[in-house]
């Protein structure tokens, strides 16, 4: 299994985590919603530390920043009565920062399908160091 495909199932269980976590919010889920936080935030972690020699990293910190404020102003207004939920801004900003990164750097760092293609007929191999 190349890295293109690993990655590519942890997304969708990622994305399925995320939902049920912004849905348990919507429905004021206050319980199961605060449980969610954390494989959310641990999948996007994962997804991040496995892209890091790629240029998909700053998009993968970008939702982990967002999913971190996310997850901070879910639990102010579940549990804090909204107190502190300006506080999110960090996060978001953080968020914010890295797909200002993502854009700024592109072509720098490969994308992760750009790892598991195999050279056309022609082309030069990629380098091992990206």
């Amino acid at each position: 299994m190349t890295l293109f495909d690993k990655i590519r199932k942890y997304e969708s269980m990622h994305i399925v985590f995320w939902l049920v976590k912004d849905s348990c919010w919507m429905l004021e889920y206050k319980l199961l919603g605060a449980c969610m936080i954390l494989p959310t935030i641990f999948l996007a972690f994962y997804l991040a530390i496995k892209t890091y020699s790629t240029r998909d990293f700053y998009i993968n910190m970008a939702i982990l920043f967002w999913i971190t404020a996310n997850s901070y102003w879910m639990i102010m207004e579940f549990f804090f009565a909204n107190h502190y939920k300006e506080l999110a801004i960090i996060p978001f900003t953080l968020g914010f920062i890295f797909v200002a990164l993502f854009y700024a750097n592109a072509g720098k760092k490969r994308e992760v399908h750009e790892h598991s293609a195999a050279p056309q007929q022609g082309e030069k191999s990629p380098s091992k160091n990206v």
